[in-house]
């Protein structure tokens, strides 16, 4: 990512992960330490268990750092989880998810799955409007994949 940074000519300020087993935003986090921007690793937790999705993340990443010889020590207090987004439960999109989905697919043609991508792709539309971002933030949203998932609720999207 930061080769393509470079070649943007820019870097992002915050990265947005869907979160809930946590290696990938534990390996991002760790990644984005060696340049002060752990804490610019915003987690969307899509688990519906906040404080064990929070420990695994800490946990994944303290011994990849180990690993990886990262040099600093990582905190609780690097690990950014926004639990405002899972609900009603894992697995089961809300109607706001929905929304998300249909307003990605139609202005970027991206897919979105409800159990997970779509339950971030939530929140960071939410954190967006919220303000949650300073005004002219790069924001990366990284896409983990998941839309084969969306084939088991084509219930939810039987009407578009």
């Amino acid at each position: 990512m930061r080769a393509q940074e470079a070649e943007l000519g820019f870097a992002f300020d915050y990265i947005v992960v869907c979160t809930v087993t946590g290696s990938t935003h534990a390996g991002m986090l760790v990644g984005f330490a060696a340049d002060g921007r752990a804490r610019r690793v915003i987690g969307i937790d899509a688990s519906f268990t906040p404080a064990q999705t929070r420990a695994q993340v800490l946990e994944i990443a303290q011994r990849t750092a180990a690993l990886v010889e990262l040099g600093q020590e990582i905190t609780a207090d690097d690990v950014v989880l926004v639990e405002d987004y899972a609900y009603p439960v894992y697995g089961v999109p809300s109607e706001e998810t929905k929304d998300a989905i249909r307003l990605c697919a139609r202005l970027e043609g991206m897919m979105t799955d409800p159990v997970y991508e779509g339950k971030s792709m939530q929140g960071m539309i939410d954190l967006v409007k919220t303000g949650y971002f300073p005004e002219g933030s790069k924001v990366l949203y990284a896409h983990l994949g998941g839309v084969p998932a969306i084939n088991g609720y084509g219930y939810a999207f039987r009407n578009g």
